[in-house]
């Protein structure tokens, strides 16, 4: 048999349910120092009553996902996924799916073939009158009334069970297709809720570091407590949007919906214990006692890890799937006119096919005119800027594109992004019809004057300074890091007016100034990625106050909307890893077993966790593009992906080197190299990402204070 599709509920019901959980468990479970004393009986006839074992006749998901997560918050096993799972399979006995709606027929599932004479590592089996079988790679599904139980003490509580079934009370034919599904939920179910339950004894542990005192301050204002508390905070917030993911591809019968599902669940495999242990490294000896609810929300967060053990796919592990397949990550639509967009960004780069997949190429004029002629550059601009008012879907479409195809046009979308939007919202219109032209046309060439010897990731703090001499003003100072400013026409600078100011970012005043002005010397720099970066210094340099952008002291507001445009690009470095992650496959597939090993290895270990972290990146930069739009809730996201992808990066171009060994190490020049040479250039490269435009240690502190700790 197959199953009925799920039925999508919207945020408002599933919020309501939520809520409606939450009221419950308050009253029948009280919180996770209940687990070692509370039995699941009184929860277990309430869930019935409340309807929430009818969730699966009903197809109702989300709403099963909502309650295994406020579950995993107070360290609760009540298994309501088993029951989803069972009353799915089984609907076709009106009489049964009845009895378990009701609670009559509590159910325990588990993989097997229905034959075992006794089963291990069962949760709440103690409190449950029957087990649910489910054969992985598909045939019969039996479900057996419970005879015996016997608690196994240890990690887990509530322990867990070694249950002996009796005879077949009743059985489903399920193809492998509906068996694998069943499987993958209840795969789901421990994962979400470890998560949620790490969730709960990582914002324990935020809180008490912004309470408690040590050498005289709170300790959430070490730099070690917010790093930490960033680190978790990632974790968290990509494991929960994973989810998300999963259950919407789920609600809307995707063709990678199941792939979706098990990337959430190894992100959570891996991220929950992490996340517990680093709430217990914040919360210290208060959260090593029983009378804390950590020791038992830790006790749940590993149980449920490890019993993803008893719950194995006949496809194989994530990493499995991946090698021995032909596919990639799951997909990422944004609606019906990106999408469409993005066919056409696709038909164009096949056309330039012999320009572009090369590693580390610059800026291809033939390919920029072409991109140019078609009114790609700008085109999110209105009519008399010279745009047609593209989405934001379109726009994150064409950078992802070219980035995933390794498009040269890179400094052509870059001078949209950083210089076009802030020279249409405060150039004069001297300036606009100067620019936006050469923008539109791929013809600015430009570098950043952003960073000096002493401002870094703390710009506010620049020292070059502009002095205003009549209708002019003259500039002293010193940038490093300025990439590209040896072929650079234009810099884009940012000087201090106001010495004085306070805060020192009211005192920055922002210029575009021609590269061969005198005074203007450049000194360049081979960096690490083979890029050429630039030391440039200004002695005296005279600029007409007609190349002021803005306001006098008011640059950090034209830097700042300038910076808004790098959450579009920002998704640049998960659509590179993506490639990344791609090129691997594509050459491990070729031998799986000779260049990955058997099923269980170490490399396969290791792709799984670059591919979920890839993944992860996504869903971040996502969840920052939509905060663009409005959606406050999600400001952290775009310094989270930051963090995930530059970190990433590097994470990915060791680990290739150790699944491929030395031939990742070498450069597209040798032929035949794995991947084009793309692997070791993305090492070189991926340094960049971790301290180019703010260090991950400054975006870690953003986020730490964005949860509420101190400076």
């Amino acid at each position: 048999m197959s199953t009925a599709p799920f039925t999508p509920m919207d945020h408002d019901e599933i919020s309501a349910f939520t809520e409606s959980v939450r009221g419950v468990l308050k009253r029948d479970w009280a919180g996770p120092t209940a687990a070692a004393e509370t039995g699941l009986a009184k929860l277990w006839r309430t869930a019935a009553g409340s309807g929430w074992l009818e969730l699966g006749a009903e197809g109702a998901l989300g709403a099963a996902v909502a309650a295994v997560r406020e579950l995993g918050r107070v360290a609760c096993p009540l298994p309501v996924m088993d029951s989803f799972v069972a009353a799915r399979l089984l609907a076709h006995d009106k009489d049964l799916l009845g009895a378990i709606g009701r609670g009559e027929v509590r159910v325990v599932a588990c993989a097997g073939d229905g034959t075992e004479s006794q089963v291990r590592h069962l949760d709440a089996a103690r409190w449950a009158t029957h087990l649910f079988t489910l054969p992985p790679g598909g045939g019969t599904a039996v479900l057996r009334p419970i005879e015996r139980t016997e608690d196994t003490a240890g990690l887990a509580v509530p322990a867990w069970s070694t249950a002996t079934p009796g005879a077949v009370s009743a059985s489903v034919e399920v193809d492998a297709d509906a068996a694998d599904e069943a499987v993958v939920l209840l795969r789901l179910q421990l994962g979400v809720r470890a998560l949620a339950a790490a969730e709960r004894a990582h914002e324990m542990a935020v809180e008490h570091a912004k309470q408690r005192v040590q050498f005289g301050k709170v300790i959430g204002a070490f730099g070690a407590v917010q790093q930490r508390t960033a680190t978790c905070q990632i974790d968290v917030s990509a494991g929960n949007l994973l989810i998300d993911d999963a259950v919407r591809a789920l609600e809307q019968g995707l063709p990678d919906r199941l792939l979706s599902a098990e990337f959430a669940v190894e992100h959570a495999r891996a991220a929950a214990p992490r996340v517990q242990l680093g709430a217990h490294h914040t919360l210290a000896a208060i959260g090593y006692f029983e009378e804390h609810d950590a020791p038992w929300l830790f006790r749940r967060v590993h149980g449920d890890i490890t019993r993803l053990q008893t719950l194995p796919r006949t496809t194989g592990d994530l990493a499995d799937i991946l090698v021995e397949g032909t596919g990639s990550l799951p997909a990422r639509e944004l609606g019906e006119t990106a999408e469409a967009f993005r066919t056409e960004v696709r038909a164009l780069f096949e056309e330039y096919a012999d320009r572009i997949g090369g590693v580390g190429l610059k800026q291809d004029p033939e390919l920029t005119n072409a991109v140019a002629e078609r009114g790609w550059l700008g085109f999110a601009w209105p009519e008399e800027d010279g745009g047609r008012g593209a989405s934001l879907a379109e726009q994150v479409v064409l950078s992802e594109e070219s980035a995933y195809r390794r498009a040269p046009v890179s400094k052509a979308l870059g001078a949209v992004l950083l210089l076009g939007n802030s020279i249409r919202k405060h150039g004069t219109q001297e300036q606009r019809d100067t620019f936006l032209p050469l923008i539109r046309r791929g013809r600015l060439a430009f570098c950043l004057g952003y960073s000096e010897p002493e401002a870094g990731s703390d710009l506010a703090s620049l020292r070059t300074r502009a002095v205003r001499d009549g209708d002019n003003w003259v500039i002293n100072g010193q940038k490093l890091w300025t990439t590209g400013g040896h072929e650079s026409d234009w810099v884009w600078l940012a000087v201090r007016t106001d010495p004085d100011a306070s805060p020192q970012h009211a005192g920055i005043t922002m210029f575009l100034v021609p590269m061969d002005t005198p005074g203007i010397t450049v000194q360049q720099h081979r960096a690490l990625s083979g890029e050429i970066s630039c030391t440039v210094f200004y002695d005296d340099v005279r600029v007409p106050d007609s190349r002021r952008v803005g306001e006098v002291n008011g640059g950090w507001k034209v830097i700042t909307d300038a910076l808004a445009g790098e959450r579009i690009s920002m998704g640049n470095i998960a659509a590179a890893l993506h490639r990344q992650l791609d090129d691997l496959l594509a050459h491990v597939r070729e031998d799986p077993a000779g260049r990955m090993g058997p099923r269980g290895s170490h490399s396969r270990a290791l792709l799984t966790e670059l591919a979920v972290g890839v993944q992860a990146t996504r869903t971040l930069v996502a969840a920052a593009l939509r905060a663009t739009t409005g959606d406050t809730g999600a400001r952290l996201a775009a310094p989270m992906a930051g963090v995930l992808g530059g970190e990433l990066a590097e994470r990915f171009g060791q680990t290739v080197l150790d699944i491929l060994g030395p031939d990742a190490a070498l450069s597209a020049s040798v032929p035949g190299v794995p991947g084009g040479g793309a692997f070791e250039y993305g090492l070189r490269l991926s340094v960049m990402y971790v301290v180019g435009g703010g260090t991950n240690d400054i975006q870690r502190g953003i986020i730490a204070r964005g949860l509420g700790l101190p400076r």
